[in-house]
């Protein structure tokens, strides 16, 4: 049962993380590259306050984010690099209200993925940590040993 456990939190970990890597990849690849163009992308951003050549920085920051979450490098350090572009996506939306489907979008889907994110990079950062620990108690046995 424990090694059922295990193997169900490691595959746990990877859904949440593949999953999150994925938005990402698809809300800047496809959203903001193919559907609005990056141009007309920077266009909403100035429209809402924001310098134009965020826009370019976000659409860079979600797509290799998004990229290096896929494959699993450095996850909790990226996780937890992409809040700062979500939680602007929750300034973005925060005027709309809750719901997503409201008009221009509501801030309860940014905010969802900002605590996704979060749990992403401490889940990241406990599976280095037990990593360690073991690699620790396999090396204090073989010091043992000798």
């Amino acid at each position: 049962m424990s090694a059922l456990i295990e193997r169900g939190d490691g595959a746990a970990a990877a859904l949440l993380r593949v999953s999150l890597g994925v938005m990402f990849i698809a809300h800047s690849v496809v959203l903001k590259l193919f559907v609005y163009g990056l141009a007309g992308t920077a266009g909403y951003f100035a429209s809402i306050g924001l310098p134009g050549w965020l826009a370019y920085a976000v659409f860079a920051a979600e797509a290799i984010g998004g990229v290096l979450l896929v494959a699993n490098v450095a996850t909790g350090w990226v996780s937890l690099a992409l809040v700062p572009v979500l939680a602007g996506a929750l300034w973005a939306h925060s005027g709309n209200g809750w719901v997503f489907s409201n008009e221009n979008g509501g801030w309860e889907y940014p905010l969802f993925l900002i605590v996704v994110s979060v749990a992403v990079a401490l889940q990241a950062f406990a599976a280095q940590r037990t990593a360690a620990v073991r690699h620790a108690a396999k090396l204090g046995g073989a010091v043992q040993q000798a």
